[in-house]
């Protein structure tokens, strides 16, 4: 069981996994017998945050998303994958209509629990900075007096350049970190938060990392979240002026069931170095 803290440095770092539902973690994760239905109740008491995948895929209803709000504790957060319709298209300039759509989906029944949101595009998308620019343009920065935090997951190596850096600090937009996996990484701090997804959790295991590679994570992440940045990582660009941010890290994919050990190893490493 994680020890949740109430100050404000809890919620600095959130360290959580994509999805709730996964049959590998039921009897190992959640507790036998537990209901399904109980599932996300469960989670969000162990974890500080995780990233819907469900969104990518289709639309979800007004609510789905306010039963989520009230199944999660006061200071949780979700993070959301936007939908793949607005992201997998030649023109991103046209995305505007799929991008209202979802705004207007019925996300902000997430209320204050409403964390990033993750626009993911194809491996094959490459970097054009006039139609990439013209999309983040589209991006609402606010809606409805909810601050809303854009995060941008591009896969080709055409983005790792200083161009695109600057691109994603213009429009504070967080850059997505590429952790352990076989993807591009640019790690450069471009928003006011820091959105990481690290993907290297094997097997052998038990907590999805070796201890020492858990050190290291928490080491980053308390670089980012003190203003930094984190080494070992690939960067493009000179530093932004140091300030505090927000970090959130999701284990996804790697072997998979062991994604929630490692997420709460890390999350205990958090709160003992408080």
């Amino acid at each position: 069981m994680v020890t949740r803290k109430k100050n404000a440095d809890a919620t600095r770092i959130r360290v959580g996994i994509g999805g709730w539902t996964f049959e590998p973690w039921r009897g190992v994760f959640y507790p036998e017998g537990l209901a399904q239905k109980r599932e996300l109740e469960y989670a969000s008491r162990q974890l500080t945050t995780i990233e819907i995948n469900g969104t990518f895929y289709g639309s979800q209803k007004p609510a789905t998303f306010a039963k989520w709000h009230d199944e999660t504790p006061d200071d949780f957060v979700f993070a959301l994958k936007a939908p793949r319709f607005a992201t997998h298209r030649r023109v991103l300039a046209e995305a505007r209509d799929s991008i209202d759509r979802f705004v207007a989906s019925g996300v902000l029944e997430l209320k204050t629990k409403l964390g990033p949101i993750n626009w993911q595009f194809p491996p094959t998308k490459q970097f054009d900075a006039d139609d990439f620019g013209s999309f983040l343009e589209l991006l609402p920065a606010k809606v409805d007096g909810y601050v809303l935090r854009h995060a941008v997951e591009v896969r080709h190596e055409s983005f790792c350049n200083e161009a695109f850096v600057a691109l994603a600090r213009k429009h504070d937009v967080a850059i997505v970190v590429a952790g352990d996996s076989k993807y591009p990484q640019i790690a450069d701090p471009t928003a006011s938060f820091v959105y990481a997804r690290i993907m290297g959790t094997e097997e052998k295991n038990p907590l999805g990392y070796t201890k020492k590679l858990l050190d290291q994570w928490l080491e980053r992440a308390q670089t980012w979240a003190s203003g930094g940045v984190a080494d070992g990582l690939d960067t493009y660009a000179d530093a932004a002026p140091k300030k505090a941010r927000d970090v959130f890290i999701y284990v996804i994919s790697g072997y998979k069931a062991h994604n929630p050990a490692a997420a709460m190893a890390l999350i205990e490493r958090i709160n003992a170095a408080r």
